[in-house]
């Protein structure tokens, strides 16, 4: 079973989506540190989505048929490190409301997974939600070792 209000439900995310692009754009243009290059990869990722949703609305406008939907890898880059500034509480607030974005964007998925009949439209937004939940972690990451340590390093696997 389909939920009766899908397509407005698709509406929604798809919007929620391109917010979420534009704020990571945006944001990325105020800093000058590794968070520009992970808040540009964010706005990048969040505007795939917004692609990927699109096509899903005008299939299912179309035919009322689910799209393909394979997902993307997140690479963040092999290793870097973030000393606080100046300007770490303005960037500590950013990430918070980032990471507030994402928890929310990964409920709207999963609440849409549970309610997806269709395998391929059940499967495609898990996928919508553990990618959120993925730039949720890597948010989260950055917010506690900026606020305990006031240095943000990363290394893949730690």
């Amino acid at each position: 079973m389909n939920p009766p209000n899908l397509l407005d439900a698709v509406r929604i995310v798809k919007g929620n989506e391109r917010i979420a692009a534009d704020f990571y754009a945006t944001e990325a243009k105020k800093f000058t540190t590794a968070i520009n290059v992970l808040f540009e990869q964010l706005s990048s990722f969040e505007e795939f989505h917004f692609k990927k949703l699109t096509e899903l609305e005008a299939s299912l406008e179309k035919n009322g048929d689910f799209i393909h939907y394979t997902g993307r890898e997140f690479i963040l880059p092999p290793k870097f490190e973030l000393t606080a500034t100046p300007g770490l509480k303005s960037m500590i607030q950013v990430i918070l409301e980032a990471m507030k974005l994402e928890k929310k964007a990964e409920t709207a998925y999963a609440d849409l997974a549970a309610q997806i009949d269709d395998e391929q439209g059940h499967q495609m937004f898990v996928m919508l939600a553990e990618e959120e939940h993925k730039h949720y972690w890597i948010l989260e990451k950055a917010s506690t070792s900026l606020n305990q340590t006031g240095v943000w390093k990363w290394e893949p696997g730690k």
